[in-house]
């Protein structure tokens, strides 16, 4: 399974109110409010360094000094792309339906995901550990008590999405492929279940630290435990991923899936995900580069619940 998605910089989170460069000429967006291509549009906008101003209106029309656009999410893609390059929204190559399955696609781009939060977590909780409860970091985060529980809620909701994401794979992709190997579905549960200790441990460390004195030798053991143990769940997920897009996921091939049994897999792999897919999207959202998002935004919006692409898409402009 090739990589086909591009190198951005930067990832959602990356990309700030801040980058916004000031005097720049506004783009504005005509639209109906509720509509998915319009929603679609406003998120894209969103990474490009530029003022938006949105109006409510019956017609779809993206203007920017003399020039007024309209037509289809490519179009209107390409001409952001043209104006303002930096960050490149469209993918750079496209995925054939043989080389990367629907359901192999929403698969891998989770995994980017969850791995850029992994990341994340792991260089605050290294942070944490060299500082040890003597000195505040981000000053945005408060006191060292409450950066804590800022941080238990992060790692929450990172435990969220690795849990629904590996329901997914056991209910929807673990089956197809026991079809290519027998035994291979057993064998992939197990990987997953590897990983629960360490997931529950870094849960009692994270609460150990929100009630001992920071004074207390303990705090600073559990410290060292939480960072310790982070980096050995990510390494272990590194390795998980790696091995299930090098090694199963191509096997999905073999399955000789059709369009209609594509789109079903993909609509079943979003019901099983549906607290990522609502309360924790702006979460998931943020750990993918641009091109990374936009692609898997429109595999949901293929979704043929409506009602369910529509919160989602209102969830990240509003």
């Amino acid at each position: 399974m090739g990589n086909c998605f591009g190198a951005p910089k930067k990832s959602t989170a990356e990309i700030a109110p801040s980058d916004v460069l000031k005097g720049s000429p506004v783009v504005r967006l005509y639209g109906p409010p509720a509509d998915t291509l319009t929603c679609y549009v406003r998120f894209a906008l969103l990474y490009k360094p530029v003022p938006v101003h949105f109006t409510p209106s019956q017609t779809l029309v993206l203007q920017f000094g003399s020039d007024a656009i309209s037509g289809t999410r490519e179009t209107l893609l390409q001409y952001m792309d043209l104006k303002f390059p930096d960050p490149p929204l469209m993918r750079r190559c496209i995925w054939s339906d043989k080389t990367a399955l629907l359901v192999v696609a929403a698969a891998t781009v989770q995994h980017r995901s969850v791995t850029w939060h992994l990341e994340r977590m792991v260089r605050w909780a290294e942070d944490l550990s060299s500082r040890g409860g003597r000195g505040r970091g981000d000053p945005a985060m408060g006191s060292p008590r409450m950066e804590v529980r800022k941080f238990g809620r992060s790692y929450s909701q990172l435990l969220e999405v690795m849990l629904e994401h590996a329901q997914m794979e056991e209910k929807v992709v673990f089956p197809i492929l026991e079809r290519a190997d027998r035994g291979l579905s057993k064998t992939a549960n197990e990987e997953h279940a590897r990983d629960l200790p360490i997931m529950n441990g870094i849960k009692e460390d994270i609460k150990s630290i929100g009630v001992l004195d920071s004074g207390n030798p303990a705090y600073q053991e559990a410290l060292s435990n939480l960072s310790s143990r982070l980096k050995t769940l990510q390494d272990n997920c590194k390795e998980h991923f790696e091995e299930e897009e090098r090694e199963l996921l191509p096997l999905m091939e073999a399955a000789e899936l059709s369009k209609e049994q594509q789109e079903k897999l993909l609509e079943q792999c979003l019901d099983v995900m549906q607290g990522t897919h609502s309360h924790l999207f702006h979460f998931f959202i943020e750990g993918l580069l641009p091109q990374d998002a936009l692609y898997y935004l429109d595999m949901v919006i293929r979704s043929s619940s409506k009602e369910r692409v529509a919160s989602m898409l209102r969830m990240i402009v509003e």
